[in-house]
């Protein structure tokens, strides 16, 4: 049996507990945490100066929108995957066909959603 792939995934998130939980989850599923930011300027400097596979970035941080973020990611042609608690409505406009994962979600629901993602990316 082949285990399934490792994935280096930057982590944005500024509720610390959250960002550790999800960092926690990441592991336990095989994938590496390539780095990890809790405001915008910092996850920027991130996108811009590591490589990672995947981005999961919190819609917003301490009431910062995260579109600047996202822009830059998507610039790269990089995936990423929003994570909010408001649901689709919580999406920055132009994002809302970007996956989305609702807050409070579970590990299984993650590996989904990655799986997803990745495997749509590699085409």
């Amino acid at each position: 049996m082949t285990s399934p792939p490792s994935y280096s995934v930057l982590l944005v998130e500024d509720e610390v507990m959250i960002r550790m939980m999800v960092a926690d989850m990441l592991e336990e599923l095989g994938h590496a945490v390539a780095g990890e930011a809790g405001e915008i300027g910092q996850a920027i400097q991130l996108v811009q100066s590591i490589e990672f596979d995947l981005a999961i970035l919190d819609v917003n941080l301490n009431g910062q929108m995260i579109t600047p973020v996202a822009d830059v990611i998507k610039e790269n042609r990089r995936p990423f995957i929003f994570a909010t608690g408001y649901g689709a409505a919580g999406v920055p406009d132009g994002y809302r066909d970007q996956p989305t994962l609702q807050k409070p979600f579970t590990i299984e629901k993650l590996a989904e959603m990655i799986d997803e993602v990745l495997k749509g990316s590699v085409a």
